[in-house]
C-alpha cells in the first residue's frame, strides 16, 4: 500500500514537472511567465522558473554522437547538420590542441568550420578555412545605437579574449579573483568549504544581469576544469544547458536590466545561428565553435529555422 502511494507521488511529481517545462518553453515573454506561474511579479516567475528549469531539465540533445569529436548539440536544417561545440577561451595549450586535432579532421572531409568572433585568434590562426564570425562586430554597432554610455572598450583597441570575458572589468575581476581563492582553498579545505563559501560569495559578487549570463562560481570552476582537460567540455556545456531559459525569457530579463550586456551576450546567439545559415550554400556538415555559454542559445535559434523560421532578407555581414 505504501509503495504503490510512493509510486503515485513519484508519477505526480514527474507529471507536475513536465507541466512546468512546458509552461516555460510556451512563454515568450517574462508576462507570460508570470501567468503561467501564477506569481505577483515577473522577478518572482524568474527565479521560480531558473530553479524548476535547473533542476528538472535533462539536456539529452547534448554530446549526441554525431557531434563528431568535440562535445555539443546537432540540428538538422534540410540536408546539413549544423555541430554546436561550447568551448572556453582560456587559450590554454590543452584544450589548443584538443580542438585543432578535431577540426583538421573536419576540413580533411570538406566540413564547414565556424567561429565565433575571437576564437580563431586563440586556436585556428593558421586554418585558413576556418571563417570567423561578426558577430562582436555587429554587437558593437548595435550598442552604439543604444546611445547610452557604454562600458565597452573599442574593438581595435583591446584584445577580443579580454572583451569577451571582461565586460564589466571591475566586477569581473573581483569576481574571478574570488572565485580564483575558493578554488585555491578547497584542495587543502575540502568540498564542503568549497560548497559553503562559493555559496556566500554568489550573494556579494554577482547581481541581476550575472543570473541572466551564469557568471557564477560554478561556471567559474567548470571552465577552468574544462580548459585543462577539454574531455570535460561535455560537463560545462551541460551546465550551461540547465541554467538558461529559453532565449526569448534570458534576453527580456537582461534588457531590463543591463541592455548593452544582453547585446553583448545572448543577442550574438542569434547572430551567430543567422550568420551561419546565411553563408551555408552546400555543404552538409557544419561545425560553429563557440564559447560554451553561447551553446544552448545558439542551438534555440537554430531549432527555429528547423522549425519555421527565416532568414531577414536584411540580413548583411558586418
Amino acid at each position: 500500500m505504501n509503495d504503490e502511494a510512493s509510486t503515485d507521488t513519484v508519477d505526480a511529481d514527474a507529471e507536475t514537472a513536465e507541466e512546468l517545462i512546458t509552461a516555460i518553453r510556451g512563454s515568450d515573454s517574462l508576462v507570460e511567465l508570470q501567468r503561467q506561474f501564477d506569481t505577483e511579479s515577473v522577478h518572482e516567475a524568474y527565479f521560480r522558473a531558473k530553479d524548476v528549469w535547473k533542476s528538472v531539465i535533462e539536456p539529452t540533445w547534448w554530446n549526441v554522437p554525431d557531434s563528431a569529436g568535440i562535445p555539443g548539440a546537432c540540428v538538422r536544417i534540410d540536408d546539413s547538420a549544423f555541430h554546436v561545440h561550447g568551448v572556453t577561451h582560456a587559450d590554454t595549450s590543452e584544450e589548443r590542441a584538443f580542438l585543432r586535432e578535431h577540426v583538421r579532421r573536419y576540413l580533411d572531409r570538406d566540413a564547414s568550420v565556424y567561429c565565433e568572433q575571437g576564437i580563431r585568434p586563440l586556436y585556428f590562426r593558421d586554418f585558413e578555412a576556418v571563417c570567423e564570425m561578426d558577430d562582436y562586430r555587429w554587437a558593437m554597432e548595435e550598442c552604439a545605437k543604444l546611445g547610452v554610455e557604454s562600458h565597452l572598450g573599442p574593438l581595435e583597441e583591446t584584445p577580443f579574449d579580454s572583451l569577451l570575458e571582461d565586460i564589466a572589468s571591475m566586477a569581473s575581476t573581483f569576481r574571478e579573483a574570488t572565485f580564483s581563492l575558493i578554488d585555491s582553498g578547497a584542495s587543502v579545505y575540502g568540498d564542503r568549504f568549497e560548497r559553503v563559501l562559493a555559496d556566500v560569495a554568489a550573494a556579494f559578487v554577482t547581481d541581476l544581469a550575472d543570473l541572466a549570463t551564469a557568471k557564477d562560481y560554478e561556471s567559474f570552476s567548470l571552465s577552468r576544469e574544462a580548459s585543462r582537460n577539454p574531455d570535460r567540455l561535455y560537463e560545462l556545456q551541460r551546465y550551461y544547458a540547465r541554467a538558461f531559459l529559453p532565449q526569448p525569457l534570458e534576453r527580456e530579463w537582461l534588457r531590463r536590466h543591463d541592455p548593452e550586456l544582453e547585446l553583448v551576450t545572448h543577442a550574438r546567439n542569434e547572430r551567430i545561428a543567422d550568420y551561419a545559415v546565411y553563408h551555408n550554400d552546400t555543404a552538409r556538415e557544419v561545425h560553429l565553435i563557440v564559447g560554451a555559454a553561447h551553446g544552448p542559445g545558439v542551438r534555440y535559434y537554430l531549432e527555429q529555422y528547423r522549425k519555421d523560421r527565416t532568414l531577414s532578407p536584411s540580413f548583411e555581414p558586418v
